[in-house]
């Protein structure tokens, strides 16, 4: 978890927004993150995000008062945010960050709050505190039920889905196979359910085409149509794999920097 300075984009920013970030101003890959909190008085952005790649791993090496190369934002169109009755909110490991602000924006509107928060294990579990100040029932579970109950959270989707009356909006934010079968988990009781996706970007204003996705039988780029989409017109077979065409490079260009990081003695 980090604060950036970027007062333009604190006062700019509203719930469900991104930003681009690069580590370095000259080279690297551009990442998108959505922003999970904002301090407008300090000028200062939230942004949480797990290492797992080359640029999260740089990002996570670097010490308090460094400089990133760059933050463009907010980009993306805000959550739409009014009083719709009972709104659930899925997190799914670090899908819990930008589900925060959306989930907080949904409660202050006056809406009944649930909140379903999954992870592989207890470890993986995060902003549980947050989420429970505001939320009017919170299920937090675990794959191998390490903490809160033991599955997935398709599992009380279904049970809250079940309930009478049914919730009125569903949003999901997470892995993509994770938010594509809640997004099947809702389909059959008609609950409309909200996804926020996080494509691979460039530029982050529909130029390169690089985010798109297929919705409804229709092209659509992430950065200026979305982030967010209704669930259930998303095709997520077709997302996925556009998610997996760089895995190779990714895979092999974070084994280049934790070689690099291990010559130069930086692990000390």
């Amino acid at each position: 978890m980090i604060d950036v300075e970027a007062a333009l984009v604190a006062r700019a920013r509203k719930p469900g927004q991104f930003v681009i970030i690069g580590v370095s101003d000259d080279y690297g890959e551009r990442v998108p993150l959505t922003i999970a909190g904002v301090d407008a008085e300090k000028g200062t952005i939230r942004l949480i995000f797990q290492r797992v790649g080359k640029t999260t791993a740089e990002m996570a090496d670097m010490k308090v008062g460094s400089d990133l190369g760059y933050v463009a934002g907010p980009l993306g169109n805000p959550t739409h945010i009014e009083k719709f009755g009972t709104v659930v909110c899925v997190g799914g490991g670090i899908g819990n960050a930008p589900l925060l602000p959306i989930a907080t924006a949904m409660k202050a509107a006056g809406n009944e709050l649930i909140s379903i928060l999954g992870a592989r294990t207890k470890e993986l579990v995060i902003l549980e505190d947050e989420f429970a100040a505001i939320s009017d029932e919170l299920v937090v579970i675990t794959d191998d039920g390490s903490h809160g109950r033991k599955g997935l959270v398709t599992e009380p989707l279904k049970e809250i889905c079940q309930r009478k009356p049914q919730p009125d909006l569903v949003v999901v934010i997470g892995p993509a196979i994770m938010m594509k079968f809640c997004c099947e988990t809702t389909r059959p009781f008609g609950v409309h359910t909200e996804v926020s996706l996080n494509t691979i970007m460039v530029d982050g204003t529909g130029m390169c085409g690089g985010c798109r996705v297929e919705v409804g039988g229709k092209t659509k780029f992430v950065c200026v149509d979305g982030p967010e989409f209704d669930g259930h017109e998303v095709n997520f077979d077709l997302m996925m794999r556009r998610l997996g065409a760089y895995k190779a490079q990714e895979q092999r260009a974070h084994e280049q920097y934790k070689e690099h990081r291990c010559k130069i003695g930086l692990d000390d």
